[in-house]
Protein backbone atom coordinates (compact mmCIF):
# COMPACT_ATOMS: atom_id res chain seq x y z
CA UNK A 1 0.00 0.00 0.00
CA UNK A 2 1.39 3.42 -0.87
CA UNK A 3 -0.62 5.44 1.65
CA UNK A 4 1.14 6.81 4.66
CA UNK A 5 -0.78 7.28 7.88
CA UNK A 6 -3.33 9.79 6.74
CA UNK A 7 -2.34 9.72 3.08
CA UNK A 8 -0.21 12.36 1.45
CA UNK A 9 -1.04 16.03 1.04
CA UNK A 10 -2.55 16.98 -2.30
CA UNK A 11 -0.20 17.17 -5.28
CA UNK A 12 -1.68 20.66 -5.66
CA UNK A 13 -0.78 22.34 -2.34
CA UNK A 14 -3.02 25.34 -3.10
CA UNK A 15 -6.00 22.97 -2.89
CA UNK A 16 -7.05 21.07 0.21
CA UNK A 17 -7.39 17.32 0.17
CA UNK A 18 -5.29 14.20 0.49
CA UNK A 19 -4.01 11.79 -2.13
CA UNK A 20 -3.13 8.12 -2.13
CA UNK A 21 -1.26 7.24 -5.29
CA UNK A 22 -3.26 8.59 -8.23
CA UNK A 23 -6.47 9.02 -6.19
CA UNK A 24 -7.46 12.23 -4.38
CA UNK A 25 -10.33 12.94 -2.03
CA UNK A 26 -12.71 15.91 -2.13
CA UNK A 27 -15.14 16.62 0.70
CA UNK A 28 -17.33 19.73 0.93
CA UNK A 29 -19.53 20.71 3.90
CA UNK A 30 -22.11 23.46 3.46
CA UNK A 31 -24.97 25.06 5.36
CA UNK A 32 -28.36 24.41 3.79
CA UNK A 33 -30.42 27.55 3.24
CA UNK A 34 -33.14 27.75 5.90
CA UNK A 35 -36.27 25.88 4.82
CA UNK A 36 -34.68 24.28 1.73
CA UNK A 37 -33.73 20.83 3.06
CA UNK A 38 -36.85 19.19 1.61
CA UNK A 39 -36.19 20.76 -1.81
CA UNK A 40 -32.57 19.60 -1.62
CA UNK A 41 -33.78 16.11 -0.70
CA UNK A 42 -36.09 16.14 -3.78
CA UNK A 43 -33.25 17.29 -6.03
CA UNK A 44 -30.97 14.57 -4.64
CA UNK A 45 -33.70 11.97 -5.23
CA UNK A 46 -34.04 13.19 -8.83
CA UNK A 47 -30.25 13.02 -9.18
CA UNK A 48 -30.24 9.48 -7.81
CA UNK A 49 -32.88 8.49 -10.38
CA UNK A 50 -30.91 10.27 -13.10
CA UNK A 51 -27.72 8.50 -11.99
CA UNK A 52 -29.27 5.33 -13.36
CA UNK A 53 -29.82 6.87 -16.80
CA UNK A 54 -27.49 6.54 -19.75
CA UNK A 55 -26.86 10.29 -19.96
CA UNK A 56 -25.46 10.48 -16.43
CA UNK A 57 -23.26 7.42 -16.91
CA UNK A 58 -22.04 8.79 -20.24
CA UNK A 59 -21.12 12.07 -18.52
CA UNK A 60 -19.22 10.24 -15.78
CA UNK A 61 -17.36 8.24 -18.45
CA UNK A 62 -16.69 11.46 -20.37
CA UNK A 63 -15.22 13.05 -17.24
CA UNK A 64 -13.23 9.84 -16.85
CA UNK A 65 -11.69 10.60 -13.45
CA UNK A 66 -14.48 10.02 -10.91
CA UNK A 67 -14.14 6.90 -8.74
CA UNK A 68 -17.17 7.53 -6.51
CA UNK A 69 -19.35 10.28 -5.00
CA UNK A 70 -21.69 10.69 -2.03
CA UNK A 71 -24.29 13.34 -1.06
CA UNK A 72 -25.49 13.51 2.56
CA UNK A 73 -27.95 15.78 4.40
CA UNK A 74 -27.19 15.81 8.15
CA UNK A 75 -27.41 17.79 11.43
CA UNK A 76 -31.22 17.88 11.46
CA UNK A 77 -31.45 19.05 7.85
CA UNK A 78 -29.11 22.02 8.37
CA UNK A 79 -25.94 20.79 6.67
CA UNK A 80 -24.97 19.07 3.45
CA UNK A 81 -21.91 17.04 2.51
CA UNK A 82 -20.58 16.09 -0.90
CA UNK A 83 -17.62 13.71 -0.97
CA UNK A 84 -15.84 12.09 -3.90
CA UNK A 85 -12.65 10.38 -5.00
CA UNK A 86 -11.04 11.38 -8.30
CA UNK A 87 -7.85 11.17 -10.40
CA UNK A 88 -5.72 14.07 -11.53
CA UNK A 89 -5.76 17.73 -10.66
CA UNK A 90 -8.45 19.31 -8.50
CA UNK A 91 -8.94 22.19 -10.95
CA UNK A 92 -9.40 19.88 -13.93
CA UNK A 93 -11.85 17.77 -11.93
CA UNK A 94 -14.03 20.80 -11.11
CA UNK A 95 -13.78 22.13 -14.70
CA UNK A 96 -14.73 18.77 -16.19
CA UNK A 97 -17.86 18.50 -14.05
CA UNK A 98 -18.99 21.98 -15.06
CA UNK A 99 -18.80 21.02 -18.77
CA UNK A 100 -21.18 18.05 -18.58
CA UNK A 101 -24.78 17.30 -17.64
CA UNK A 102 -23.42 16.60 -14.15
CA UNK A 103 -22.62 20.32 -13.82
CA UNK A 104 -26.29 21.26 -14.30
CA UNK A 105 -27.29 18.71 -11.67
CA UNK A 106 -24.68 20.04 -9.26
CA UNK A 107 -25.93 23.57 -9.96
CA UNK A 108 -29.37 22.55 -8.75
CA UNK A 109 -28.13 20.62 -5.70
CA UNK A 110 -25.65 23.24 -4.48
CA UNK A 111 -28.14 26.07 -5.11
CA UNK A 112 -29.63 25.03 -1.74
CA UNK A 113 -26.33 25.83 0.01
CA UNK A 114 -25.73 29.25 1.51
CA UNK A 115 -23.56 31.50 -0.64
CA UNK A 116 -23.14 29.15 -3.61
CA UNK A 117 -22.29 31.42 -6.57
CA UNK A 118 -23.17 28.94 -9.35
CA UNK A 119 -21.09 26.28 -11.04
CA UNK A 120 -20.06 28.57 -13.92
CA UNK A 121 -19.30 31.60 -11.74
CA UNK A 122 -15.59 32.55 -11.68
CA UNK A 123 -15.76 32.36 -7.88
CA UNK A 124 -17.10 28.78 -7.78
CA UNK A 125 -13.70 27.18 -7.18
CA UNK A 126 -12.93 29.60 -4.34
CA UNK A 127 -16.32 28.78 -2.82
CA UNK A 128 -15.61 25.04 -2.98
CA UNK A 129 -12.16 25.53 -1.42
CA UNK A 130 -13.70 27.62 1.37
CA UNK A 131 -16.14 24.78 2.12
CA UNK A 132 -13.76 21.88 1.60
CA UNK A 133 -12.43 19.95 4.60
CA UNK A 134 -9.53 17.59 3.90
CA UNK A 135 -9.76 14.08 5.27
CA UNK A 136 -7.60 13.26 8.25
CA UNK A 137 -7.01 9.82 6.75
CA UNK A 138 -7.52 8.79 3.12
CA UNK A 139 -6.64 5.34 1.81
CA UNK A 140 -7.53 3.94 -1.59
CA UNK A 141 -8.00 0.21 -2.18
CA UNK A 142 -6.24 0.62 -5.53
CA UNK A 143 -3.95 3.69 -5.30
CA UNK A 144 -2.06 2.94 -8.51
CA UNK A 145 -5.11 2.55 -10.77
CA UNK A 146 -6.79 5.49 -12.47
CA UNK A 147 -10.44 5.25 -13.52
CA UNK A 148 -9.26 4.91 -17.13
CA UNK A 149 -7.00 1.98 -16.20
CA UNK A 150 -9.88 0.32 -14.35
CA UNK A 151 -12.13 0.75 -17.41
CA UNK A 152 -9.40 -0.73 -19.62
CA UNK A 153 -8.75 -3.64 -17.24
CA UNK A 154 -12.47 -4.42 -17.25
CA UNK A 155 -12.63 -4.37 -21.07
CA UNK A 156 -9.57 -6.63 -21.31
CA UNK A 157 -11.02 -9.03 -18.74
CA UNK A 158 -14.33 -9.24 -20.62
CA UNK A 159 -12.52 -9.90 -23.90
CA UNK A 160 -10.28 -12.52 -22.30
CA UNK A 161 -13.25 -14.24 -20.65
CA UNK A 162 -14.94 -14.40 -24.05
CA UNK A 163 -11.86 -16.07 -25.54
CA UNK A 164 -11.56 -18.51 -22.63
CA UNK A 165 -15.06 -19.79 -23.26
CA UNK A 166 -14.47 -20.73 -26.90
CA UNK A 167 -13.78 -24.26 -28.10
CA UNK A 168 -10.96 -22.83 -30.24
CA UNK A 169 -9.12 -21.63 -27.12
CA UNK A 170 -9.51 -25.00 -25.39
CA UNK A 171 -8.25 -26.69 -28.53
CA UNK A 172 -5.23 -24.33 -28.67
CA UNK A 173 -4.40 -25.16 -25.04
CA UNK A 174 -4.41 -28.86 -25.82
CA UNK A 175 -2.38 -28.50 -29.04
CA UNK A 176 1.15 -29.92 -28.51
CA UNK A 177 2.55 -27.09 -30.67
CA UNK A 178 1.55 -24.63 -27.90
CA UNK A 179 2.80 -26.73 -24.97
CA UNK A 180 5.89 -24.60 -24.41
CA UNK A 181 3.86 -21.37 -24.23
CA UNK A 182 1.18 -22.92 -22.01
CA UNK A 183 3.86 -24.19 -19.59
CA UNK A 184 5.41 -20.75 -19.01
CA UNK A 185 4.88 -19.27 -15.54
CA UNK A 186 3.33 -16.14 -17.05
CA UNK A 187 0.74 -18.14 -19.00
CA UNK A 188 -0.01 -20.36 -15.99
CA UNK A 189 -0.49 -17.25 -13.84
CA UNK A 190 -2.90 -15.87 -16.46
CA UNK A 191 -4.93 -19.08 -16.38
CA UNK A 192 -4.94 -19.10 -12.55
CA UNK A 193 -6.17 -15.50 -12.37
CA UNK A 194 -8.85 -16.21 -14.96
CA UNK A 195 -10.18 -19.15 -12.99
CA UNK A 196 -10.15 -17.36 -9.59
Amino acid sequence: MTATTGGTPSAHPERPGRSDGVCSEFTVFTKIKPGEADELRKDLAAMADAAQDAEAHAAVRQIGTLHDARHVIFDDDTRFMFASVFDGSWDTYIDDFAKTVVGARFERVFSHSEGFPGIHDPGAKDWFVAHQAPANVFISAYPDLTVQQIYKDHRVEEAFEEVLDTPEFRSALENPANAELVATPAFQKLLEEASA
